[in-house]
């Protein structure tokens, strides 16, 4: 009974994040700030952290998925890249979460979302390598560090702050799966 009621419970939460993937994104890019604070982001790195690699990788994809179908944001030629690697923080933050093993809860937290941010970003990159030429030239390796690292970095500072502060929040409140409980 336990396992369903989890599994109901991170179904739950998966939905409410793929939910925050479409409503987010219009509220940052009405104001022109989608790029820079990187706002459907933060839903599937939850997503992975709090329900498993498997509910965070299906929130990376349908997410930005759903979102451009109801929104057109983010347009096709961004969600090509975009899709992987949203993928991937929702998938390597939620087998992160379980691998990482620190006596402290906020370094297993920490070092789960900065290894996925790193590796979506990788995968990212990669992909926007490989689908997106302008004018017949290969994207530039310093085009695309300025993209992901340099223009995003408020985004990246809010993750890093406002992901661990929402998973303490729902710690206390009792609102997370099992598993995450028993990391502390």
């Amino acid at each position: 009974m336990l396992n369903k009621k989890q599994s109901i419970k991170s179904m739950c939460l998966c939905a409410a994040c793929i939910a925050l993937c479409v409503v987010l994104p219009m509220a940052f890019h009405g104001l022109g700030l989608g790029p820079i604070f990187l706002p459907m982001h933060i839903p599937v790195l939850l997503c992975g952290l709090l329900c498993g690699w498997v509910y965070g990788a299906v929130c990376g994809i349908l997410g930005p998925l759903l979102s451009s179908l109801l929104t057109s944001m983010p347009p096709a030629p961004v969600l090509v890249s975009m899709v992987p690697e949203l993928c991937v923080y929702g998938l390597v933050s939620g087998l992160l979460i379980r691998v990482v093993r620190r006596r402290s809860v906020y370094a297993n937290l920490y070092l789960s979302l900065v290894g996925a941010m790193l590796a979506g970003r990788i995968v990212g990159g990669i992909a926007k390598a490989l689908f997106l030429f302008s004018g017949g030239k290969p994207v530039v390796f310093q085009t695309l560090v300025a993209g992901y690292f340099v223009t995003s970095w408020p985004g990246i500072l809010i993750q890093l702050i406002l992901i661990p502060t929402l998973v303490f929040v729902l710690i206390k409140a009792r609102l997370v799966p099992d598993h995450f409980e028993k990391v502390q």
